[in-house]
């Protein structure tokens, strides 16, 4: 079985979080597939809040170590999902 793991960040006040969230995002970029940013924004405002979805590759157990390191960070909170692929 193949897994998928995606993992979805929820971070509050963004521009006070964004360098910290950074570092650990480098950390692991070996094992980041894909990232997409979400936030609400609008001409003259912009959220201090976002989402941001992760691909991850590599070992399930490795790749699920960025979690950790990301729920450490005040305002951040990660979850995962897991999908099985049959080859």
């Amino acid at each position: 079985m193949e897994k998928h793991v995606i993992i979805g960040v929820h971070i509050t006040e963004r521009l006070e979080n964004a360098a910290r969230v950074q570092q650990v995002f480098t950390e692991y970029g070996c094992n980041i597939k894909t990232r997409l940013g979400l936030h609400e924004a609008s001409q003259g405002a912009c959220s201090p809040n976002g989402l941001i979805l992760l691909e991850m590759v590599g070992e399930e157990r490795h790749c699920l170590g960025i979690m950790d390191k990301l729920g450490a960070i005040p305002g951040v909170h990660a979850q995962k999902m897991v999908f099985d692929h049959p080859r």
